[in-house]
């Protein structure tokens, strides 16, 4: 048996219609994305948990989930392929390390 924590304080519910919990703040409103020169992206290739596949990902994007999303369709319709992007990591299927560091930096960004 597990047991839960709420971190509200041990406020179940509050009939005050102002009523907001003091520590849920949006950390992601609060991040602006950086420019592309000044983005540090890393791209490697990895296979742990995907069943040998192997997958291009591209690491360390600071910035706006919706600019994440962006910046992971243009480069799965570079590639031709599927993949995702989330939790600041865009992953592309296949083995595209070369072609994604040669389009990110004539996009203006740092990848390694």
């Amino acid at each position: 048996m597990s047991k839960k924590r709420n971190n509200s304080g041990g406020i179940v519910y509050s009939t005050d219609p102002n009523f907001t919990l003091g520590n849920n703040d949006d950390d992601q409103s609060a991040i602006n994305t950086l420019p592309p020169a000044q983005q540090q992206l890393r791209v490697k290739l990895d296979t742990k948990q995907r069943a040998g596949k192997v997958v291009t990902l591209v690491d360390g994007f600071v910035g706006k989930d919706e600019d994440l999303e962006k910046l992971g369709k243009d480069l799965k319709t570079k590639c031709g392929t599927g993949g995702s992007a989330k939790d600041g990591q865009i992953l592309i299927q296949g083995d595209y390390k070369e072609k994604v560091i040669k389009w990110l930096q004539d996009w203006g960004y740092k990848a390694k």
